[in-house]
């Protein structure tokens, strides 16, 4: 579904992709992982087309991304940020933003099967309960949520995510990804995600993709990725990988420098 071919790219004078070779399958979930500064976010804003490459190409259903027309781009991938939305909008006045690239001619207005498909979204997350609610008096759970909502409500073939998780209890995590989880294996949408926490990405991605100082250092399922020379060469540290006593998922355990130490004498 995407490919991408010799990929490097930057900002201004600074390069920080270098030749990356990528390809997401159709209807699987890929996560992204590396250290600080390797590179994810990056990636995912030259596939959402908010960073032109400086070399390589992106094919999304074999068309180049910069040969298609924006709105024909944003009814095949929607995007989830970190950033905060509108706080003084409702949750569904936010949701339906998502329909925009669907607006025709001198459309200003949503029409009604616009909010049928944003309420279909809504009941999806289960965010339709605080559909008049403004956004900024809502969880920051409820409101990565509501971002999930307004990137289905594009319609989209292909999902992308930046660091879902981040600021969430493990509760909310693992809803979030279980979520995420069924829109994928139901709908067979195609999500793209980086992800800091190893152990969450080793559970719920078909394959993982490991950046280190911009390239790709190693590709795979989860299982030939996550092993512990690799994570101690790429995260500088000592770890201990197990398997996941229910699901068989390489499990990474930190071993603090202490506990090294001790080891050590």
């Amino acid at each position: 579904m995407l490919c991408i071919r010799g990929l490097s790219c930057g900002y201004y004078d600074r390069q920080i992709l270098r030749d990356i070779n990528l390809e997401v399958p159709l209807k699987e979930m890929v996560g992204i992982i590396g250290p600080n500064g390797s590179g994810k976010t990056t990636l995912l804003r030259a596939v959402s087309r908010l960073l032109k490459p400086k070399e390589g190409s992106i094919y999304l259903d074999n068309k180049d991304i910069w040969q298609m027309k924006y709105s024909e781009l944003a009814k095949k991938i929607a995007v989830v940020t970190q950033g905060l939305p509108e706080e003084s909008l409702t949750v569904e006045e936010f949701v339906l933003l998502g329909r925009i690239p669907y607006f025709e001619g001198l459309q200003f207005l949503e029409t009604n099967h616009d909010f049928e498909v944003a309420e279909e979204c809504m009941a999806l997350t289960d965010v339709l309960r605080l559909k008049d609610r403004p956004i900024g008096q809502i969880s920051g759970g409820e409101r990565q949520l509501a971002l999930i909502a307004r990137a289905l409500a594009q319609e989209p073939t292909l999902l992308l995510l930046d660091e879902p998780t981040t600021y969430l209890d493990i509760a909310h995590q693992v809803g979030i990804l279980d979520l995420i989880k069924r829109l994928n294996r139901k709908m067979g949408l195609t999500v793209l995600m980086v992800l800091h926490d190893l152990n969450l990405a080793s559970e719920y991605c078909d394959k993982l993709v490991l950046l280190s100082n911009g390239k790709v250092y190693k590709q795979g399922a989860p299982e030939e990725v996550l092993d512990y020379k690799t994570i101690e060469e790429v995260y500088k540290t000592v770890v201990v990988v197990e398997k996941n006593p229910v699901s068989s998922k390489p499990y990474v355990v930190l071993v603090s420098q202490e506990e090294k130490e001790k080891r050590e004498k």
